[in-house]
């Protein structure tokens, strides 16, 4: 018995000295903590306790209490202060923030101070800040978003005070229960409401305060559509102001299926080609000038200059999110340059993620958070684990072999990047780019030595009206990403729409990418297997038999692997791209009037069409709901009823228009009904339920 006892004090000894051997490592796991803080916030049904606000300083300090005789415990009660520190930060944040605002129905004269212009395709779109719906009312603590008529001659510019009669309408609510939420994305943005205007607009000038470099960034983006017309033109503006708005849909599409739209959302490549060129060009300017080269330290100037350029473009470009995460991290890497210690780590990156969520809690919930930081991740741990094979590889290769190793390392980088942000992609967006890896290959170095450098030089030149010629090598070089997105969208299956990966599934392959990456013994192998599964998960995952959009214009019913929808005047086509990316389908077929489905599990007559899934489903046409009471599960209605059956589960108009949207399951077990108010729960920027005009008796129930 003693010879086959397990040696547990030996085992545990083991663990904990590679554990121990992991102390560098730990640390990077803190921001992780901090996001499943801020995750745990959103998931909660009911808004908690603003007293829960000062419960990370009592876990922080049972965490160092316990860090100093446990080391392994000690660790653990690190990571919940960190997600307690992160729970905290977004609910404080949610308090901060003024409540929504519930415009009214008609169309009225809304006053307000601009804020920032963008140029769409056919006219201007406004963000109006102290805006008042109605002359005499008081002053809103939100913005609103405004779209001018495209005949509009108006040109306001940031800090105007812009009068205009629109139709103003709160942000749209999730288009079916547990899709992207645009009222919470406005309320931690400070957005009130959008609109459209009905009049021309009235505009005074300068009568308010303006954001900085807002008016810097109208002209600026007037001046290059003005020199550079066309696509080439919109998307050289973009680049330098961070706003996509300008940019036709053929060509947004292009880039996107081309796996190029990265490009488009200024982030890492930009502010590293900023800053890059920033430091070199300054250095080689000191250089040239031999008493000042002898005497002053070039290479702290020519940091302090590129640090200084790359907030500058932060701002000018809006400080997005992405922005914000490659500035932190590039203040982080010069800072190392300059003190000669390792520029690009994890520790920076857990910093900048540190940083963004502290300022910014919401963005963690945004694919351009996700997408961003899982790239870095990604081919920072790549690059740790490559490093010392390619410099011992480099070393023995002629300048030749050089050159295509380099070449090789910029497709290993693509693939790598893509790898990291495709399930994100994926679960955002539905859709697959296969030749990403082919079109970045071309595209990324024109955008890197002769789209952004030209730009830069266009912008300093400005002032001098003396930019047309770099703006023409700029627009020349967008030209050849353009092509190149044209004919890689081109290709023969370029881009495939699947099924998204739902959100859990997304949170275990994110938990296994940073399990991965952040550890650096062979356990970190294991990361893989979370992974799968969180790629599997869509496979596993089962969409809704049925859904119901918030006004009952749109009905789908799906069918095996066919989409039905039932399509009435007025229905909302961003709500129906949604719901096509929900089933990973391209297209939809219209309810049939007649007949029965091949798989014969639909049937449709001029009474209503019937689904044979589970315990069933009915779908009215006309007349009452009472010849399929009992008979099916659920039964749906386009039009409002005051018939009420007690066998089955009625939805009609008045159901969704009291609780939003809703998605029905038909499982063996029974249905399963859930609306868009009962999975967001009563949160801070759900609207309360709204209440009928004059109270009626409630119908008597049928039986």
């Amino acid at each position: 018995m003693t010879a086959l006892a397990i040696p547990w004090r030996a085992i545990l000894t083991s663990a904990q000295n590679a554990f121990a051997s992991e102390r560098q490592q730990q640390a990077l796991w803190l921001p992780v903590a901090m996001g499943a803080g801020i995750l745990g916030y959103f998931n909660l049904r009911v808004e908690p306790d603003g007293r829960l606000i000062w419960l990370p300083p009592a876990v922080i300090i049972l965490a160092v209490i316990v860090a100093r005789r446990l080391p392994f415990c000690g660790w653990l009660y690190a990571l919940a202060a960190a997600a307690s520190f992160g729970f905290a930060v977004v609910l404080w944040h949610a308090q901060r923030a003024p409540p929504p605002i519930s415009p009214p129905s008609r169309a009225l004269v809304i006053e307000g101070i601009v804020q920032n212009v963008e140029a769409l395709p056919q006219g201007l779109r406004v963000t109006l800040a102290n805006a008042r719906l109605g002359p005499e009312a008081p002053i809103l603590e939100r913005s609103l978003r405004l779209r001018l008529r495209s005949d509009d001659p108006a040109r306001p510019a940031p800090g105007d005070l812009l009068r205009v009669r629109a139709l103003i309408r709160p942000p749209a609510a999730p288009a079916y229960p547990g899709a992207w939420d645009f009222q919470r994305t406005a309320y931690f943005n400070g957005q009130g409401g959008v609109g459209f205007a009905i009049g021309a607009a009235e505009v005074i000038p300068r009568a308010g305060e303006a954001p900085p470099l807002s008016g810097l960034r109208r002209d600026l983006e007037a001046r290059v559509i003005a020199a550079l017309p066309g696509p080439a033109g919109a998307i050289s503006a973009a680049l330098l102001t961070g706003s996509q708005s300008a940019i036709p849909a053929a060509d947004l599409n292009a880039m996107r299926d081309s796996g190029l739209a990265h490009l488009l959302s200024v982030s890492g490549l930009h502010i590293a080609i900023v800053m890059s060129v920033s430091f070199w060009v300054c250095r080689l300017l000191l250089a040239l000038y031999r008493p000042m080269a002898l005497r002053v330290p070039g290479k702290l100037i020519a940091g302090c200059a590129a640090l200084l350029a790359g907030g500058f473009y932060m701002l000018l470009t809006g400080a997005q999110v992405p922005m914000q995460r490659s500035f932190a991290m590039a203040c982080l890497v010069t800072l190392a340059i300059l003190a000669g210690r390792k520029a690009i780590s994890l520790r920076g990156l857990a910093w900048a993620a540190t940083v963004v969520m502290l300022f910014d809690p919401a963005s963690l919930l945004g694919p351009s958070f996700q997408m961003s930081f899982a790239a870095v991740l990604a081919l920072i741990a790549g690059w740790e684990a490559l490093q010392p094979r390619l410099m011992k590889l480099r070393a023995s290769l002629g300048w030749a072999k050089r050159i295509v190793l380099g070449m090789l390392g910029l497709m290993l980088t693509s693939i790598l990047a893509g790898a990291a942000t495709a399930p994100f992609g994926l679960a955002h967006f539905g859709r697959l780019q296969w030749y990403g890896v082919a079109a970045n290959a071309v595209a990324v170095p024109l955008t890197s030595f002769i789209v952004m450098p030209a730009g830069m030089l266009a912008a300093v030149l400005m002032p001098l009206g003396l930019e047309a010629p770099a703006l023409w090598v700029m627009g020349f070089g967008v030209e050849g990403v353009l092509w190149v997105a044209r004919i890689v969208a081109a290709w023969p299956g370029a881009t495939q729409a699947a099924m998204p990966i739902p959100a859990w599934g997304l949170a275990v392959f994110a938990f296994g990418l940073c399990w991965l990456c952040l550890w650096r013994r062979w356990w970190r192998a294991l990361g893989v297997l979370p992974m799968l599964l969180g790629l599997s998960s869509a496979a596993i995952f089962q969409p809704p038999h049925i859904l119901i959009s918030g006004d009952a214009r749109l009905i789908a019913i799906s069918t095996a692997d066919t989409l039905f929808l039932q399509r009435q005047p007025g229905a909302s086509s961003l709500t129906r791209d949604t719901w096509l990316r929900l089933y990973g389908q391209t297209a939809a077929q219209a309810l049939p009037a007649e007949g029965s489905t091949a798989e014969g599990k639909l049937r449709c007559s001029a009474d209503g069409c019937v689904l044979n899934e589970g315990p069933g489903a009915f779908l009215v046409r006309r007349g009452n709901i009472m010849a399929q009471c009992g008979a099916v599960a659920v039964i749906i209605s386009a039009e409002p009823t005051r018939q009420r059956c007690r066998q089955s589960i009625v939805i009609d108009r008045f159901s969704v228009w009291r609780d939003g949207p809703h998605a029905v399951w038909l499982l063996p077990a029974g249905a399963e009904v859930i609306s868009d108010r009962a999975w967001r729960g009563n949160r801070r920027w759900v609207p309360p339920p709204p209440q009928p005009r004059a109270a009626a008796e409630p119908p008597a129930p049928i039986e």
